[in-house]
């Protein structure tokens, strides 16, 4: 599934490229609580055809009953309406109990104005479109870092980022489950494995498959801070010069599934072979995911995509939560620390 926000703005071109009269509507306060962030976007077309969301669905049901009528969506400069701001209306409106919302709407919005915008995301530019609120002209630039929406008396910008985007070492079923659960996500997701037989049997539609060494794709694949990179062969050959490399970006999440066993055995060799320290191997997560007691591919897919979206969101998690933690509480130590250390791949 696309990144929310670009399918917006790709169906708001679409719509505009045809002649077709539209609406974008842009969250831009909030009060008490909301169900739609600052800054979400929502479309509408002079047919009633909606895209995205600002709330649970009455907002938007109302919005459609005033603007697909006839010639009801003319070209005019931006309107900031309030919805919920009586308890009568945030229950009309489906709204939590105090919560309110201001909304910003642009009425016929440029088609290549969104045009120049969705291909600025498409190159992966993290970019800003300011809107005049005396005339609804909007202006496009490239931004250096990520920030919230900003609205003032004279004009609103709004930041949007190219999409997430999620690289996944190995094709394997655990992958599957992991590479769906991503897209729902609005992540854009990339597979990487050189081994033939387990491509060949790759199945999730929307998913780039590629064929070189895991390492060779990190370069080219270039993660920056909207980008993940999480190992899943069990095979050194493949993870650890590919989880190297992902550790010299500034890939927001890099990880590795495995035992805590193994992840010992990585961190050591990574350590005695090529160089590393404790602290440069300090971003690299491992066992991933977070701790649900899961045991199948697909709930430990689950307790990754969590651990994911939580480093994603700047959300801290409890200690009681870590996988290592977790299991060296309840069940020991991974690894005696006398035991000989061996360095057969496990596969």
């Amino acid at each position: 599934m696309e990144n929310l926000d670009i399918l917006v703005l790709r169906t708001l071109h679409t719509w505009r490229a045809a002649g077709k009269k539209a609406l974008l509507t842009t969250v831009i306060h909030t009060w008490g609580s909301s169900p739609r962030p600052v800054g979400s976007i929502m479309a509408l077309c002079e047919t009633g055809a909606v895209v995205g969301s600002v709330s649970g669905g009455c907002i938007e049901d109302d919005l459609i009953a005033q603007y697909s009528k006839a010639n009801a969506i003319g070209d005019a400069p931006p309107v900031r309406v309030k919805y919920g701001i009586s308890a009568d209306e945030a229950h009309r409106f489906g709204l939590p109990c105090g919560g309110t919302l201001e909304l910003l709407l642009e009425f016929n919005p440029d088609a290549a104005n969104l045009a120049q915008l969705i291909a600025s995301l498409a190159q992966g530019q993290l970019t800003q479109r300011t809107t005049d609120l005396a005339s609804g002209a909007v202006t496009i630039t490239p931004s250096q870092s990520p920030s919230e929406l900003q609205i003032d008396a004279q004009k609103l910008t709004n930041t949007f980022g190219p999409e997430y985007r999620m690289l996944l070492i190995g094709a394997g079923q655990m992958t599957e489950y992991l590479a769906t659960m991503a897209l729902f996500n609005g992540f854009a997701v990339t597979v990487c494995d050189p081994r033939e037989e387990y491509r060949g049997a790759w199945s999730v539609p929307g998913v780039a498959v590629e064929h070189e060494m895991p390492d060779d794709l990190v370069g080219k694949f270039k993660p920056d801070r909207r980008s993940c990179v999480i190992a899943l062969t069990h095979d050194p050959k493949l993870d650890d010069l590919a989880l190297l490399a992902a550790l010299e970006t500034e890939a927001f999440y890099i990880g590795a599934i495995g035992s805590r066993r193994n992840n010992v055995l990585r961190q050591q060799r990574m350590i005695e072979h090529f160089d590393q320290t404790e602290d440069s191997l300090a971003r690299l997560r491992g066992p991933i995911g977070i701790y649900v007691g899961s045991k199948t591919p697909a709930e430990i897919s689950v307790s990754i995509m969590a651990e994911v979206l939580a480093v994603k969101n700047g959300v801290p998690l409890p200690r009681d939560m870590d996988v290592a933690h977790a299991k060296n509480t309840h069940e020991g130590p991974a690894i005696d620390p006398d035991m000989p250390v061996c360095f057969t791949p496990q596969r």
